[in-house]
């Protein structure tokens, strides 16, 4: 067996980086959000609307690569010591983030297209249509966004809530392992 295949008990750098980085981006993510103005059927996209697009895709090109990473670099979630429901529940916490975190951009991204919008990362390059203009299931996407965008503060609120009763409760370094410097 290699030793990228041994299972670490805790994350390197690397891992921690990004799950750091993907924090920052959504607290900035759902404060870009917040202060958009309401997109109606006869929106036009402004300068918030564009950021917003562009740091949901810099997430999803995150995520993506964290994903990888941590297929890679696989970490043991949580002690030994924790019931199998925890362990559980802790993967399906998981699993939704990557879900909410991977399937969020692509579905804001089809409601962009669908209106016919012409969006551009970050003003370096225009992005490609994912659906046609006019497109149902876009727009159909881009109501189904907003519920999995307060889905996905649901989601984030159990994992901080689990992280913090491990540490407090448990006192195990669950929490500490994913902290800089915490290994």
């Amino acid at each position: 067996m290699s030793a990228r295949a041994v299972r670490s008990a805790e994350y390197d750098g690397v891992a921690k980086a990004l799950h750091w980085l993907v924090l920052a981006l959504l607290a900035a993510q759902y404060l870009v959000a917040w202060s958009m103005p309401e997109i109606h059927r006869d929106s036009r996209p402004d300068r918030l609307v564009s950021l917003h697009v562009s740091i949901g895709l810099l997430i999803l090109a995150i995520v993506v690569v964290r994903l990888i990473w941590r297929l890679r670099h696989p970490v043991v979630l949580i002690a030994d010591k924790t019931p199998g429901w925890q362990r559980a529940a802790a993967q399906i916490v998981h699993g939704l983030l990557y879900v909410l975190l991977i399937a969020l951009p692509l579905m804001g991204w089809a409601n962009v297209s669908a209106r016919g919008w012409r969006i551009s990362f970050f003003d370096f390059f225009a992005l490609p249509p994912i659906v046609p203009a006019g497109s149902a299931l876009g727009h159909e996407l881009g109501d189904i966004h907003i519920l999995a965008a307060y889905a996905l503060l649901a989601v984030v609120g159990l994992h901080v809530a689990a992280a913090l009763y491990h540490h407090f409760w448990q006192r195990d370094r669950v929490l500490l392992r994913m902290l800089p410097g915490g290994d």
